[in-house]
């Protein structure tokens, strides 16, 4: 992992997604000592996965990133993220709802998949009285070799945001990004393809 590939295809991606979408470098499988790495390539995002390795890499890099999270909220992890990030693309309980300082989006599960986090779109207006800086939606759809077969599953996000009058969706990773843009998509979560050869 080279900061000269990282900027390369950082550059490729945002060119692709356009200017008014935030690509979000996710950080799960980076090393504390690579995410130096990241702020060398000009990554300015970064979303970590699990609240212990988010408070380990914001401790060492903090100042560097705009920090997201992008795992499942646990809501005994709460404290650590209202600590150290500008948003949540992950809520999804009431719990944690309650104690959320910062912005969040809303996890919807689309695909209705039983291995999947997030709420069921017919529970998202309840959710959304419970929890007032809700700023949109956030889903991921099956996992598929095709990212035209994600397109649906886009294109009901956006329809779902606009219902409520959500302007930003989190959508499309490495394997479909390009189709998550094309759809409305305000974030994209990259990381795979962000850091390869």
């Amino acid at each position: 992992m080279s900061p000269e590939t990282i900027r390369a295809n950082y550059e490729r991606i945002r060119g692709e997604v356009g200017e008014a979408v935030t690509v979000v470098a996710a950080t799960k499988y980076v090393s504390p000592a690579d995410m130096g790495l990241l702020a060398e390539a000009g990554i300015e995002v970064v979303g970590e996965n699990r609240a212990q390795d988010l408070e380990r890499k914001h401790a060492e890099h903090g100042d560097a990133f705009r920090w997201h999270f992008i795992g499942h909220l646990q809501s005994n992890k709460v404290k650590v993220v209202n600590r150290t990030c500008e948003l949540v693309h992950s809520l999804e309980s009431e719990s944690a709802a309650r104690r959320l300082s910062v912005p969040a989006l809303v996890e919807v599960n689309l695909a209705g998949e039983a291995s999947k986090s997030g709420i069921e779109p017919d529970e998202l207006p309840a959710f959304l009285s419970s929890h007032a800086d809700v700023r949109g939606l956030m889903t991921m759809p099956p996992a598929t070799g095709d990212p035209e077969a994600s397109r649906p599953y886009f294109r009901r996000l956006r329809e779902l945001a606009e219902e409520h009058g959500l302007r930003e969706l989190s959508m499309g990773t490495s394997q479909d990004y390009r189709v998550a843009a094309e759809e409305g998509a305000t974030l994209v979560r990259v990381g795979s393809i962000l850091y390869g050869e």
